[in-house]
């Protein structure tokens, strides 16, 4: 007997109708949307940061010194870290990213102490672009990115900066307008003396699914339902930041929509 048949037949038997049968659907939430592989198949920007031509569009704010040793962007502080935040800069990405997208970059540290963060969906509090002229001008200092006139998540990787940062390693995801740590997961990175070649990073946001991963190993996730710390945010600016005295290797950009 035909396997449909037989449990129609069995139903039958025991009283029970198939129309009473609960319906199966298949879960369309974001979070179970990337339980399974994402499709990565729409590349909308790359760029190997090899050369100066390959950020001359690029903002800085802040001061620093950028070049191209071995094909790879290295990146330090201009200006002496005893000014504090003022010696730190952040580099910011021209193009305007959607909301649902994978963020791939290869990461290799070269000089401690230090820390980076990448931000990603920035933009000003009222939709503007972050370039906007009617936007407090942001040199580097930490407060202006996280409570100043923009609002922005941000992942802060390879946290060297402070002794206790680098006794105990972590990566810290913010949302921001407001400095609200919303998750935190184990750092694999090795400090500068054990490096030996430069880190796959992996940053995906699919509405307000946020996960990060290094060397495909999935660090944290984090589910922003939009009632915490204000609305999922969508799309926007992605910007890369050090602290000094960092000197660290940036190379292969890719973002993909998902």
């Amino acid at each position: 007997m035909h396997r449909r048949n037989f449990f129609i037949s069995a139903f039958s038997i025991l009283g029970i109708s198939c129309l009473s049968l609960p319906r199966l659907t298949i879960a369309s939430s974001p979070l179970k949307a990337l339980e399974t592989q994402p499709d990565f198949s729409k590349l909308i920007y790359s760029n190997r940061f090899s050369s100066n031509n390959d950020i001359k569009d690029f903002a800085l704010g802040g001061k620093a010194i950028i070049s191209f040793p071995d094909g790879r962007m290295r990146m330090q502080n201009k200006l002496p870290p005893e000014l504090k935040q003022r010696a730190n800069f952040v580099l910011w990405c021209p193009e305007n990213f959607p909301a649902n997208i994978s963020v791939r970059w290869k990461f290799k540290p070269i000089k401690e102490p230090g820390l980076c963060i990448l931000f990603f969906a920035a933009k000003g509090l009222n939709g503007e672009s972050i370039f906007d002229d009617s936007l407090q001008k942001r040199e580097g200092i930490y407060k202006t990115y996280h409570s100043g006139d923009i609002n922005t998540y941000h992942i802060s990787y390879f946290r060297r900066k402070h002794p206790k940062e680098r006794a105990f390693h972590t990566c810290n995801l913010r949302k921001s307008k407001g400095f609200h740590m919303v998750a935190q997961g184990a750092d694999p990175i090795a400090s500068t003396a054990d490096v030996v070649d430069s880190y796959k990073l992996r940053l995906d946001k699919l509405e307000g699914h946020i996960s990060f991963f290094i060397n495909e190993l999935k660090v944290l996730e984090w589910m922003d339902n939009g009632k915490q710390f204000g609305s999922v945010l969508g799309s926007g600016k992605i910007g890369f930041r050090q602290m000094a005295p960092l000197v660290a290797e940036y190379s292969n950009l890719e973002v993909y929509t998902i």
